[in-house]
């Protein structure tokens, strides 16, 4: 088989604050095959690229994302806890690429303006207050951007991922021609044979389950699944699964991936 596509975990998060466009658009100058976001509904129905429940870690805000509104999300600074957001000695501050809160809606027009070929994977976090309305959600939006009934030959091709399986199978009822990923950080009981629940296309399992588990991804591949692992940052952790023939590395260090790949 030939390399498996790279994938910008929250961007290229090791070198620039996670979620934020200039992430994105670094990931993309690098070369990735495609991104990775998280996604959230706020208060007013809006999808953001936030990973986290609470605002406290990646902004100077505090609470809970679900509990705020767009107009408020965009009020607070995104990225200047990142050392990749400090300027060095001579440089410009950075703008507010950096900083800013990015919605799924600007990330889905950034892609569509990088001019090449983009996978979009979008994981929809949960539990959420929300329910199924994050899957509903993302399905309109990704419909406004002609982007819920997959073209060949469209550049852009989005992937939905979720660890729920019920999100999981609700996309594939909203729009039955999404590839979907059931992400997995523990090994449930059905899926020792390889089997993956209906809904599901592609495994994701987890690094340090891909390391407890060596027949993993073999035995995932040869029932007919391709093989996402997240979050493969280390050298040997990459040896690892380049060995194993996954299909795709999702990873924080996109560029460090595609040197060992020569690419």
């Amino acid at each position: 088989m030939g390399d498996p596509l790279v994938f910008a975990h929250r961007g290229a998060s090791a070198d620039l604050p996670e979620h934020t466009l200039a992430a994105y658009l670094r990931a993309l100058d690098e070369g990735a095959d495609g991104l990775e976001c998280d996604v959230r509904l706020t208060r007013d129905g809006h999808l953001v690229c936030v990973h986290d429940r609470r605002l406290n870690r990646t902004s100077n805000g505090h609470g809970l994302v679900s509990a705020r509104t767009l107009a408020e999300l965009e009020t607070l600074d995104f990225g200047s806890w990142h050392p990749g957001c400090t300027p060095a000695d001579g440089d410009e501050a950075p703008d507010d690429t950096h900083t800013r809160l990015l919605t799924l809606d600007r990330l889905l027009t950034a892609v569509r303006d990088a001019g090449r070929p983009v996978r979009l994977l979008v994981e929809t976090k949960h539990p959420s207050r929300y329910r199924g309305d994050v899957e509903r959600r993302l399905v309109a939006l990704l419909r406004r951007h002609g982007l819920a009934e997959p073209d060949p030959d469209d550049p852009v091709q989005v992937t939905v991922m979720s660890f729920s399986p019920l999100a999981v199978r609700r996309v594939r009822e909203l729009a039955p021609a999404l590839t979907t990923v059931l992400l997995l950080e523990v090994l449930p009981r059905w899926l020792r044979l390889g089997r993956l629940p209906f809904g599901a296309g592609i495994a994701g399992p987890g690094i340090g389950l891909v390391r407890a588990r060596p027949a993993l991804v073999p035995t995932l591949r040869a029932a007919g699944h391709p093989v996402y692992v997240w979050t493969v940052n280390e050298p040997a952790d990459l040896e690892l699964v380049l060995d194993a023939g996954v299909d795709g590395v999702i990873t924080d260090r996109p560029a460090h991936t595609l040197a060992r790949l020569g690419r």
